[in-house]
């Protein structure tokens, strides 16, 4: 199902942005594989670190500008990514509600995480939810799915398929229309990368990638709702 190079924690000091539009090319998830991986250099960045203080953190020496997203969100509200989450450490992640094992494990991942923070630093958090599969994840979709997914804070969008794709190629993550299989199941194919953004910068300067675990969150979380390299 999932593809990761279970390798890249393993290479030198730097890595390129075409090596690590690569490598996020081989966690698109379906939750499945794609073969149409983001372009090199999507979102601006350069080298990133690939020696991390923790083993889950990938730190970019580069980060990324958040995307200039307009969504729906699950009131059926309109939802500007950038400026209502302006000054606010944030996590987002692109996936679908139909996803059998990635994207449910993510959100229960943070969830847990952000609960062992203290209630000050809880009400701080962000975690954006974005549909890679807006046809089936409508408002009402989302806002019955995160909360046992993940946590009802989380905020769940949704709209037209363009604009989210582009949204996540601002940030290298590369996601696929959904496609319906012979078996009559729809697959979304997406990248697995959540994006930390920074309540200092407004910037994305720290990615996770599907194996990152709870405690990977919960050791990260209290420095980077302070915008600190984790």
């Amino acid at each position: 199902m999932h593809k990761q190079n279970k390798q890249n924690k393993k290479h030198a000091k730097k890595l390129t942005a075409a090596a690590l539009a690569a490598a996020a090319a081989l966690t698109l998830s379906a939750c499945g594989s794609a073969d149409d991986p983001a372009p090199a250099g999507a979102g601006g960045f350069g080298d990133v670190s690939a020696e991390p203080k923790t083993k889950a953190a990938t730190v970019l020496d580069r980060p990324f500008t958040k995307p200039d997203l307009v969504l729906k969100d699950t009131e059926g509200k309109a939802y500007d990514f950038r400026a209502q989450t302006k000054g606010k450490p944030t996590l987002v992640y692109f996936g679908y509600t139909h996803c059998p094992d990635v994207c449910p494990l993510t959100m229960s991942n943070i969830a847990v995480a952000k609960k062992k923070l203290p209630k000050a630093d809880q009400d701080k958090l962000q975690v954006v939810f974005v549909t890679t599969d807006p046809e089936r994840d409508t408002s009402a979709e989302l806002a019955k799915w995160l909360p046992s997914a993940g946590d009802a804070s989380f905020t769940g969008l949704t709209g037209d398929f363009p604009t989210i794709q582009a949204g996540a190629r601002q940030l290298g993550i590369g996601i696929d229309p959904p496609k319906k299989e012979k078996d009559g199941s729809v697959v979304s194919m997406h990248g697995a990368q959540v994006i930390a953004f920074s309540p200092k910068t407004d910037q994305g300067y720290v990615l996770y990638g599907e194996d990152t675990s709870t405690e990977d969150y919960a050791k990260d979380l209290p420095k980077l709702i302070k915008g600190e390299r984790p």
